[in-house]
């Protein structure tokens, strides 16, 4: 287990950690929920690079790199939805390309394929990424921020949630798009009949 695999895989307990301080009301909570999101997607890109420096890209890497994205995505975004910030239907469509998109890369890693990451589903996921950031920062300006100044900061956040939302739907389209795309792209690997 190398430092950039550990890092990929330190996404997995900080989702639970950051969608455990979304709903907490202590103040600083959002705030530390927020930054703690934006170490884990620094992170993403660091295991990458560090991998890429080092050459020490695995087929793990690869792997865990793009399943450790989804968790912690998928995660938070399941809090979003119970917290009545985004409509179930959009992290539906979300999970579902997920779901289907993991699917693939299983059987394509059965007949030996490793699908890693393209450049639409990296777009994707920096969509969704930053989306998430801004979500996550409505309540630190909201509450943390308007606790400790004494700013009331209630249209900035406002514009910071629209921001948030409006990239939080191109994310879906964008999730369903490339999901698509990988589909049509790998359909003869996947698809094909024979002995695995």
């Amino acid at each position: 287990m190398n430092l950039s695999n550990l890092l990929t895989l330190s996404r997995v307990p900080m989702m639970f950690v950051i969608a455990g301080l979304m709903y907490a009301e202590w103040a600083g909570a959002a705030t530390l929920a927020f930054w703690l999101f934006i170490g884990a997607a620094i992170s993403d890109w660091l295991d990458g690079y560090l991998a890429r420096k080092l050459k020490i890209i695995s087929t793990f890497g690869k792997l865990m790199d793009a399943l450790a994205d989804k968790i912690m995505v998928l995660g938070i975004m399941v809090a979003f939805v119970d917290l009545q910030i985004v409509p179930v239907i959009w992290v539906l469509l979300t999970m579902c390309r997920e779901f289907l998109v993991s699917g693939m890369r299983m059987v394509a890693a059965a007949k030996g394929v490793v699908v890693a990451a393209d450049r639409s589903g990296k777009t994707k996921t920096l969509t969704q990424l930053i989306a998430i950031g801004f979500l996550l920062a409505v309540p630190m300006f909201d509450r943390d921020i308007a606790l400790w100044t004494g700013w009331h900061l209630a249209w900035f956040s406002e514009w910071v949630a629209k921001i948030g939302l409006v990239l939080f739907i191109v994310g879906t389209a964008l999730a369903v798009s490339s999901g698509a795309a990988y589909i049509w792209r790998y359909k003869a690997t996947v698809f094909q009949e024979g002995e695995l």
